[in-house]
Formats: structure tokens, C-alpha cells, sequence
């Protein structure tokens, strides 16, 4: 079971360190064997002593270069990191990267042997719209992807659940996920307002891998907590 904790622009470096020293003890403790992960923000990034996997949220397809505001494999080599979350809602929806950048970075980092989280999912209108166009709508984001690589995650985030609080029904869950193990074998996270009351009910359905956690994974306490659940159900 995988438990993934995207903290996006949230603590500084300082609180970052206080936050993985704290997750850190706790895992330890209680003798979580699960794979957690924590993608902190840029700036936060760091050499951290911990079975915890530290990811990048995001880089350029790159070793270094001419490109303002982006920081590349240099960067990241600086603290031993091989995890890279690609294809987020936010860096498509926000910051309008495109499927064919999206690839660009997904086989650069697939070439280098890294962990690739990748996440794929649809806002309202297309769920709206019927299965068929939502399907339509998330296939679209596998151009480009290779569905085998074998250190590929795939996480399944709903855009319209991100935040807000909505979650899809536990049947929804179960349908969509159905349909993305058709698409790869890879682990299977579902993301979208993902919280300490829901996250183990979530966890138990079926072809659901893990979850990648939000807002909720910045209270360190409730994240250490789905991390016993993910424990708990594994056993």
C-alpha cells in the first residue's frame, strides 16, 4: 500500500524538516513497513535521514539550463532525490502545461530510472458529461505515456474533488478504477479530498493502491494516521 502526501506550497524549509522528523519517528515506532511518501514543496527540498520517500513536486525536463523559475536534474541530484510527481491537475489546469510537455518530462525522468507519480483524472463538466466522454477525456492524458514502465505510479485525482471537500462515491471510485487497471498494472492511488475519516474506507476498495493526500497530509498527525490504516489492511 502506498500513502503519497503532496504538501504543494505549503511550509517552509524549516517546517518541512520538523514535519519529516515527526513522520519519521512515527513510522518507526509504530514499524510502518508501507511505502510513504512526501513530495514538499521546491524550496523545501533537502537531504532528510528517512525510510520516508521524499519526491520533487515538479522539474524541468533538463540537467540545468536558461530556464527562469524552473530547477532541473541538478537540482535534484543535490539531495539524492529519484521520485518526481508529473501530470498534477494544478500543474495542467493552472499552469497550462500541456499533454505533450507532460510526456516530454514523463520520458526524460523514465529515462533516468526514476519514480514517477503520475496522475490523471477530470473536472465536473466532463464527469457530467457521461462515461464515455470522461474516459474520452482521461485516455487523453495517457499519449505519450508508457503504461509499462515499471516504476511507474499512477494516481487517479478527480479535479473537482481537489479541495473542495467532494468526494465521488465510494461506487464511482470503484468503477473508475476499474477501468484505469485495464489501461496499466500499475499501483493505483486515488487522490481528491482524501481525509483522516475517509482515507481507510477508500483504501479498501478494491484496485485502490494507496492514496496521494492534499491539504489534509499537512497535519502530520492525520497523515501518520492513514499510514496505520494503509498498515492495517495490508495485514
Amino acid at each position: 500500500m502506498i500513502v503519497a502526501a503532496n504538501l504543494k506550497t505549503n511550509l517552509t524549509r524549516k517546517q518541512t524538516n520538523i514535519y519529516i522528523k515527526e513522520l519519521e519517528k512515527f513510522l518507526s515506532s509504530e514499524n510502518i513497513t508501507q511505502d510513504i511518501f512526501v513530495f514538499p514543496a521546491t524550496s523545501s527540498l533537502d537531504t532528510f535521514d528517512t525510510q520516508t520517500i521524499v519526491g520533487a513536486q515538479n522539474a524541468y525536463p533538463v540537467q540545468n539550463g536558461a530556464f527562469t523559475g524552473e530547477i532541473g536534474l541538478d537540482h535534484l541530484d543535490e539531495f539524492g532525490i529519484k521520485t518526481i510527481l508529473i501530470g498534477h491537475s494544478e500543474r495542467r489546469h493552472i499552469l497550462g502545461e500541456s499533454q505533450e510537455a507532460i510526456a516530454e518530462k514523463f520520458n526524460y525522468f523514465k529515462e533516468l530510472g526514476f519514480t514517477i507519480v503520475y496522475c490523471v483524472g477530470e473536472p465536473l463538466e466532463k464527469r457530467e458529461a457521461g462515461s464515455n466522454v470522461m474516459m474520452e477525456y482521461i485516455n487523453a492524458q495517457y499519449e505519450g505515456i508508457d503504461t509499462k514502465y515499471e516504476k511507474l505510479i499512477i494516481a487517479y485525482e478527480p479535479v473537482w474533488a481537489i479541495g473542495t471537500g467532494l468526494t465521488p462515491t465510494n461506487e464511482d471510485i470503484l468503477a473508475i478504477h476499474r477501468e484505469l487497471k485495464k489501461k496499466s498494472q500499475a499501483p493505483l492511488l486515488y487522490g481528491g479530498s482524501v481525509k483522516v475519516n475517509n482515507a481507510k474506507e477508500i483504501m479498501a476498495l478494491q484496485n485502490v493502491d494507496g492514496v496521494l493526500v492534499g491539504s489534509a497530509a499537512l497535519n502530520v498527525e492525520d497523515f501518520c494516521q492513514m499510514a496505520v490504516f494503509a498498515e492495517d489492511l495490508e495485514k
